[in-house]
């Protein structure tokens, strides 16, 4: 592993200790090896004056909910070491009233909560700390022999700590053991199944001394031909993919995102001869099962059944290492492993799927490396329990959240760059769900840089980019379960007598037949989906026809029974299909200048006149029906299908 230490970048500091520990702390953070997701911690020590003028120490340590990658000086927790130096004294405290009482020691009560191991920070006698879950290191102690080849790579130069459970049991176990301890002597503590601690008085020298740690590990790792990662191409089943989808969200009674790993590493790990028994071993170090539970799913024949023998596997599991006063988390899997097909992650929302898959990665490469090294061994059952159902853990649980109303949906939006269908896209997106947007309009693919969001250039007259695209909704967040079909084009105003074949054409094909190829090509995926609902765009003028518009009439007319065809169809299965009549909604792509200006002339009225010519006279606005087709998507009509609803402002000739 190699420094990533640039003196031109150091400068910024002034040498200020927090922005120092702000810049080391991404280094460290810019390495997926050494941490994820929100993992490890880092910590100065810091002397200043209080309000009163009195000097104290302060051990400015990450806070909770900051990941070393991105955190801000603010991200750090002030905590008064005179505290925890008094808190390691204790023989005995528990982790919430630990929490507690540093929480109440900090100097600023706006700060986030102190990382849970402050007070091990702090028995540390250097001005900076490092702390990281290094795959290499980890990987070696997850070994029956682990403690041994440790202390062969490292000699004397680390203190090696028995694996305990996080927390205050961890501060007590390492302030017993370094009592008596030189420090000047050493230069990393090793925490077996667990992590490395570096540290020194200059930034520079802890940050490295912890890339000379990994280093060497990598380098023991690769000596002992261990470092080989098998590959394999993946193989593509769609369909059982969202199947796949639906059978674990109703098991989990929740809506649930999908990502899918079809590397060529997750493959080649899918593929192990073994795979049945070293991937269910346990996890690489005990926080990544709070994320992604003791043990896989392997799949490779009836998910139906698997799933059962899992749940049952899961309670059982349970069963024994309860104390009996613990509620049980969801026995449904958060990953699968999928042989010739790779890796899946499950969860609610796209980016704890994305956290899942970045550690079932690292786990995939800490397994092939620890069997290359003679076995994988990691931590056994009760030790990954008591962190999966920690005091901590289980009062998260207690804690209502209300979650956004579509959160973990997946919306697949047509005509989506402009008007309606980025209106519908903007609150999808801000009620929880995935969005697929697809547009002719090459913008789209940068509209929403958002990891819920997939921007797709789409010709919806063309049924071979229509099932492309559809396909990709499905590799990107695992099935569908919401179609807003919306592309639509408005011709300019002609009479029949001089309509030309050519423009009728293209208003049919647009307007009508790309719904039925974008409709057809949705249902396999849509009867997997999660309350399937699918929601036309049609038209005023279905119901209240304008002269000089026959193309555009005829083809939302024709659109509109294809919907109600539809929903008659369709309702077996639970898809619904509902249709929505907006009229005069000018801020879209389809209102051209010429055309709005055209219209108004048509009715002898000026532009403004023409806009709020509804009973109500209202303008009736994109982000107003992306308001409505949100509510028919969602559980408000849960139980209506083939409805028409006109949003218009109110036209006397259609009521």
């Amino acid at each position: 592993m190699q420094s990533r230490w640039n003196q031109q970048d150091v400068i910024a500091t002034d040498n200020d200790p927090l922005k120092l520990r702000v810049y080391t702390s991404r280094l460290l953070g810019q390495e997926p090896s050494l941490v994820l997701h929100g993992g490890g911690n880092t910590s100065v020590k810091i002397s200043q004056s209080n309000i009163f003028g009195d000097r104290e120490d302060i051990l400015y340590v990450k806070g909770s909910g900051w990941d070393l990658k991105t955190i801000e000086p603010q991200g750090f927790a002030p905590v008064r070491m005179e505290v925890l130096h008094k808190l390691a004294r204790l023989e005995k405290l528990s982790d919430s009233d630990m929490v507690r009482e540093q929480k109440i020691a900090m100097t600023d009560p706006s700060a986030p909560g102190p990382s849970i191991e402050a007070i091990l920070h702090s028995l540390i006698p250097f001005k900076y700390v490092d702390h990281t879950h290094a795959d290499a290191v980890v990987t070696i102690t997850n070994h029956p022999d682990g403690e041994k080849r440790i202390h062969e790579i490292y000699g004397d130069r680390t203190v090696i700590i028995p694996y305990v459970m996080p927390g205050f049991i961890l501060a007590r176990k390492i302030f017993e053991l370094t009592q008596d301890i030189d420090w000047s002597k050493i230069d990393s503590l090793i925490l077996l199944n667990h992590g490395v601690f570096t540290f020194a008085n200059d930034a520079k020298l802890a940050y490295e001394n912890m890339i000379k740690v990994v280093s060497l590990a990598e380098n023991y790792i690769e000596k002992s031909g261990g470092n080989k990662i098998a590959r394999g191409e993946a193989k593509e089943n769609l369909l059982e993919l969202a199947q796949i989808r639906k059978v674990l969200g109703s098991r989990a009674k929740t809506s649930l995102v999908l990502t899918w790993d079809k590397s060529p590493e997750a493959v080649g790990f899918s593929n192990l001869k073994n795979i049945d028994d070293v991937a269910c071993r346990g996890t690489v170090t005990p926080d990544h099962v709070i994320h992604t539970k003791p043990f896989p799913l392997i799949h490779k024949d009836k998910i139906e059944t698997e799933l059962e023998a899992y749940s049952e596997k899961y309670q059982s599991y349970f069963k024994r290492q309860t104390t009996g006063n613990l509620t049980m988390l969801n026995p449904t899997p958060r990953w699968l492993v999928w042989p010739g097909y790779g890796v899946i992650t499950a969860a609610p929302a796209y980016k704890t799927t994305q956290v899942i898959c970045d550690i079932a990665r690292h786990t995939q490469k800490a397994v092939q490396w620890g069997e290359a090294l003679g076995q994988w061994q990691p931590l056994d059952e009760k030790n990954l329990f008591e962190v999966e159902y920690w005091e901590l853990e289980q009062a998260k649980i207690k804690k209502s959240s209300l979650l956004p109303v579509l959160q973990g949906k997946v919306a697949l939006v047509t005509g989506a760059a402009s008007g309606i269908g980025k209106a519908c896209v903007e609150n999808f997106l801000k009620e929880g769900a995935c969005v697929v947007a697809l547009d002719t309009n090459p913008e789209i693919s940068k509209m929403f840089l958002k990891p819920e969001f997939r921007g797709l250039m789409c010709d919806v007259t063309s049924t071979e980019q229509v099932k492309n695209s559809i396909a990709e909704c499905i590799r990107t967040y695992g099935g569908l379960d919401i179609l807003v079909s919306n592309a639509g084009t408005f011709p300019p105003g002609i009479k029949i007598e001089d309509l030309d074949e050519a423009t009728w054409a293209k208003t049919i094909d647009v307007n009508l037949t790309s719904h039925f190829r974008v409709l057809s090509s949705a249902i396999p995926f849509l009867k997997n989906g999660f309350d399937p609902a699918v929601v036309i765009m049609a038209s005023k003028n279905v119901l209240a026809p304008g002269p000089g518009a026959s193309a555009y009439s005829v083809s939302k007319a024709g659109l509109t029974q294809l919907a109600r065809v539809a929903a008659l169809e369709l309702a077996p299965q639970g898809i619904r299909v509902n249709i929505l009549h907006p009229d005069a909604v000018f801020d879209t792509g389809v209102w051209t200048k010429e055309v709005l200006e055209n219209r108004a002339r048509h009715y002898g009225m000026t532009v403004e006149q023409y806009k709020t010519k509804n009973l109500l006279q209202t303008e009736v606005s994109s982000k107003d029906v992306a308001g409505l087709v949100i509510a028919m998507a969602g559980p408000l009509f849960g139980k209506t299908t083939g409805a028409q609803i006109s949003i218009d402002g109110g036209n006397d000739r259609v009521i």
